[in-house]
């Protein structure tokens, strides 16, 4: 067990970290997330307070859709990652990082309580519910054999609330963070344990912690809050352009945007790549050289492969140096070990989309 975010949480339960990370790629893992920050956003006003925090198109979102935003401050930086879901009960759902929790919540009061005061509708709920992750190939299979409702009409980024497994009033929602299909299941917390005895009733089903959640998540290519985004990183910096919608991006209307838009199709200093090297891992904070030894950057993220058997990192470069297939040197322990910038994700995801 190790603090992470305040939460005492485990690194990995009875399988090792390999085992569990090739688990969940070939079968389906379960993973306690409940320490997630998950807020109820209500008010005729509420797309209008959400849009005022984030970079995304809110206002476009159909019912029981979501998507992955980013909160912006005025000077461009991210200030936490989140998915904000609009909801068929007249509310957005939103989950953010357990790590920014209290920053978070004060920025959200904070701007819920100016909208007030200028007459605006909205009023913010912190859930108490449990979350969990059931993700891999084989969640979807095992979740299907408990619940009324058909998953193959639920989507990629997509949600409904329905019984599982006989515990009511969970919202099931097609996402993760491994790159795997699968769901996350926002449950009552005295019910809770039950669903989760329930869920490991089936073989293919092992509890997983955060070292395989780690690794799983870089595969994917995906980044973690604190080591590959923060408040002096832009969205454009980080490679998550796609995040910003077209519609806001035209308005210029989030915090940030006159220094996020003009990013886009201008030149950044630095850009978040993906690294793909053989020898000794990669870890966080390694500096980043030219091959002529020039300093150009530093790894955010890094870990063995265990389904590439290479090493797999992130890391921010300057942008001249992040072009696909521009071979760099990562200084690990003092030594120089050549590494190719490669696309990401390093491994192919697997979400339930239209094709």
């Amino acid at each position: 067990m190790v603090n992470f975010a305040g939460w005492s949480m485990p690194v990995q339960y009875a399988l090792s970290h390999l085992e569990s990370h090739l688990h969940t790629r070939q079968h389906c893992s379960l993973f306690d997330v409940s320490h997630m920050l998950q807020t109820k956003v209500f008010g005729r006003d509420r797309v209008k307070f959400m849009e005022s925090l984030v970079v995304g198109d809110i206002a476009e979102l159909k019912p029981d859709q979501g998507t992955l935003s980013l909160f912006t401050n005025e000077e461009g930086g991210i200030l936490d990652d989140l998915i904000v879901t609009s909801t068929s009960e007249q509310h957005l759902y939103v989950v953010s990082n357990a790590g920014c929790r209290e920053k978070d919540w004060a920025l959200m009061q904070g701007r819920a309580e100016e909208l007030r005061a200028a007459g605006g509708d909205v009023h913010l709920e912190v859930s108490e519910n449990a979350l969990l992750a059931l993700q891999g190939p084989s969640a979807v299979q095992v979740l299907q054999t408990g619940v009324s409702d058909d998953l193959a009409k639920l989507l990629f980024m997509s949600s409904a609330v329905m019984g599982v497994f006989g515990v009511p009033g969970c919202r099931v929602t097609r996402c993760g963070y491994t790159g795997e299909d699968g769901v996350e299941i926002s449950v009552p917390v005295g019910r809770a344990v039950e669903l989760v005895e329930l869920l490991l009733r089936d073989p293919q089903v092992q509890l997983a912690g955060l070292a395989a959640r780690d690794s799983l998540r870089l595969e994917a290519g995906l980044c973690l809050y604190g080591n590959d985004i923060d408040e002096t990183t832009t969205p454009v910096e980080a490679a998550l352009v796609w995040t910003l919608g077209k519609r806001r991006r035209l308005a210029m209307d989030f915090p940030g945007a006159p220094v996020i838009v003009p990013q886009i199709k201008g030149k950044v200093k630095r850009k978040r790549v993906g690294l793909i090297s053989t020898g000794p891992p990669i870890r966080p904070h390694m500096p980043i050289l030219s091959p002529e030894g020039r300093p150009i950057g530093e790894v955010t993220s890094g870990c063995p492969s265990p389904c590439l058997k290479k090493n797999v990192a992130m890391g921010y470069v300057e942008g001249e140096q992040s072009q696909v297939g521009t071979v760099l040197v990562v200084e690990v322990r003092k030594k120089s070990c050549p590494a190719l910038v490669t696309r990401m994700p390093f491994v192919p995801t697997r979400y339930h989309t239209l094709k």
